[in-house]
């Protein structure tokens, strides 16, 4: 006769076996499925934000030429000021050894403050253009920070969703999707913008 009653241990054991590993199974895929999206979402961020600051740094660049353009345009105008300044004072040195200045000298030197007028339109459009550049890959520049926060803030998703797959910690997995979902939403805010 048997000791005590008899208790299939075996069968038990691989009934609980089973039981751990879908439980276990299923919490695992859903953080699978969950770090997947977050990474997918990382690589768009990613590309989002590279794009975005080549294209300010190619503003940046092309404000960086006009500003020299502008330079050169205003050292242009100075040098036409003081072409305009010799001539008026030559023709002041005639007048002042009581002769009279040759025609040519009053003239050129009203042509020269004419030119002026023009160099000087240029150069204020040249500082426009400029200064429209810079404002764009300003804000291109800020949505850039908008991007690359998200990639951080994916990425860091992406390794607390490890941490819990590791641990098989729930909570570890809550704050790896409210972390990955703040992520997306920022994301998409800067799509929005």
């Amino acid at each position: 006769m048997p000791e005590g009653p008899e208790i299939d241990s075996d069968r038990l054991h691989e009934a609980i076996h089973e039981r751990v590993e879908h439980e276990g199974g299923a919490f695992l895929k859903g953080i699978a499925l969950t770090t997947a999206v977050f990474a997918a979402c990382a690589a768009v961020a990613s590309l989002q934000a590279g794009a975005t600051v080549n294209e300010a740094l190619l503003l940046k660049t092309e404000a960086t030429r006009d500003q020299a353009e502008a330079s050169d345009q205003w050292t242009y105008y100075q040098a036409k000021g003081i072409k305009a300044a010799v001539q008026e004072a030559s023709r002041t040195a005639w007048l002042a050894a009581g002769k009279d200045a040759p025609a040519d000298f009053h003239q050129t030197a009203e042509r020269y403050a004419r030119e002026q007028e023009d160099i000087q339109k240029a150069a204020r459009e040249k500082e426009r253009a400029r200064d429209e550049q810079s404002a764009e890959a300003d804000r291109l520049l800020v949505r850039h920070h908008g991007f690359a926060n998200a990639v951080a803030l994916l990425q860091i998703a992406i390794a607390l969703g490890a941490v819990a797959a590791l641990t098989r910690a729930r909570i570890v997995w809550g704050g790896s999707l409210f972390v990955g979902l703040s992520a997306v939403g920022l994301l998409s805010w800067q799509w929005l913008r």
